[in-house]
């Protein structure tokens, strides 16, 4: 900045000094007050990922007993404390940055919405409203937060193929594909064991008598599963285009959105090894890369990565996990305090919800709010405007 530029930033602060955001118009750039440069990512990981994988519940016996194919072992953790351990596909990217301190987990948070459908509740997240009363959805929580903070001083942009919900709303907001991903498909391996699931069930004489029913439903199961994905990018080379997105939020953008596909794993989920570990290695190199290429920016970075739902605490019978309802939230980023944040409770099978989820304690409304608010310097009235609800701070930042 100019002398005279901050001079007369000083002074316009000084003037609104009621306010609790105050800002410089500088072209791809967020100036708060203190001034400091902000940046924001949400990555959404479409398909609703099995989070008691992502951050294992070692202090929980039942975790254990009810995942006899699927479970991550004690001593194949990566150590975060007494209750929680992170999978080992992330030894090289993720688990860095959380022994730096910048990387955080919110278990046992989510939604309220309880469809457990894909749509639904993608939808709910996205739109970031009440699920009670009248919903708009032409009004996505991040085109508010970048409305509040003023289409000059937050430049906003969604790294997908569509606008998404997210950032539907009053301030216009560009799309930028990511061509060079493909998008996830349910690979031969996983459609094998999609059909092994009929046999020695009703379904298998007509099968094998010619009829057309397990190839009529593999599809529909595998259309289901591809569907979840909304047209997302995989994770297969998600870090070159990951740092691509650093480039561009370094010179032009502070607010940005992409979602990841991939995550339904109803069959063959595998444990520290399989299907699962592969996407979550493939993201955890992307998350480290953009990390990376933002460079000394990355103290004024935050990224926050969700999904639409966990998935069950018990394994089903095709190794794999159905939809659920508690997830569990990632938020990295140089200037993030570091560790496991929110409410908790031990798992066991008296406190899963409804005798097969994790619950949610922890509001993504709230949670946002209050992280939010202490990045750019909201108030309470600011982020009701954004979320309808106050925000709680978990002391993420």
């Amino acid at each position: 900045m100019k002398r005279r530029t901050l001079l007369k930033t000083l002074a316009a602060a000084s003037a609104t000094a009621s306010a609790t955001f105050t800002a410089a118009a500088l072209p791809g750039q967020l100036w708060a007050a203190p001034a400091t440069k902000t940046r924001l990512l949400v990555v959404f990981m479409r398909g609703g990922y099995d989070a008691a994988s992502l951050l294992v519940p070692i202090s929980s016996p039942y975790y254990y007993e009810v995942r006899p194919n699927i479970a991550i072992a004690r001593d194949e953790v990566l150590a975060v404390d007494a209750d929680w351990g992170l999978h080992p596909a992330l030894t090289d990217t993720i688990y860095p940055l959380f022994s730096a301190g910048q990387a955080a987990f919110v278990p046992f948070a989510g939604t309220e919405d309880l469809s457990r459908s894909h749509f639904e509740t993608q939808d709910s997240i996205e739109l970031g409203q009440s699920l009670t009363g009248r919903r708009d959805y032409r009004s996505g929580f991040l085109n508010r937060l970048a409305a509040t903070l003023n289409a000059n001083r937050a430049n906003a942009i969604s790294f997908t193929d569509q606008l998404p919900l997210i950032m539907q709303g009053s301030l216009q907001v560009p799309n930028t594909a990511l061509a060079s991903l493909a998008k996830p498909a349910v690979d031969a391996k996983q459609a094998s064991m999609i059909a092994a699931m009929y046999q020695g069930t009703t379904l298998a004489q007509p099968v094998r008598e010619g009829f057309t029913v397990r190839e009529d439903v593999m599809k529909e199961m595998i259309g289901e599963m591809n569907a979840a994905n909304r047209n997302a990018i995989t994770s297969k080379g998600f870090e070159v285009e990951a740092r691509r997105i650093a480039r561009l939020m370094k010179d032009k953008y502070n607010i940005g959105f992409v979602d990841v596909g991939g995550w339904d794993t109803h069959v063959g989920q595998g444990n520290r090894s399989g299907y699962l570990a592969n996407r979550l290695e493939e993201l955890g190199r992307g998350l480290a890369g953009y990390a990376q290429e933002m460079g000394p920016d990355w103290r004024d970075t935050v990224v926050v990565v969700v999904s639409e739902f966990g998935r069950t605490f018990r394994e089903n019978g095709n190794r794999g996990t159905d939809h659920g309802h508690g997830s569990v939230y990632w938020v990295l980023g140089g200037g993030v305090h570091g560790g496991v944040h929110g409410e908790q409770l031990r798992l066991e099978q008296k406190t899963l919800f409804q005798n097969r989820d994790y619950p949610v304690l922890n509001e993504y409304r709230a949670m946002f709010g209050g992280l939010l608010a202490r990045m750019y310097g909201l108030n309470a009235g600011q982020v009701e405007k954004i979320f309808g609800t106050r925000g709680s701070d978990l002391g993420l930042v």
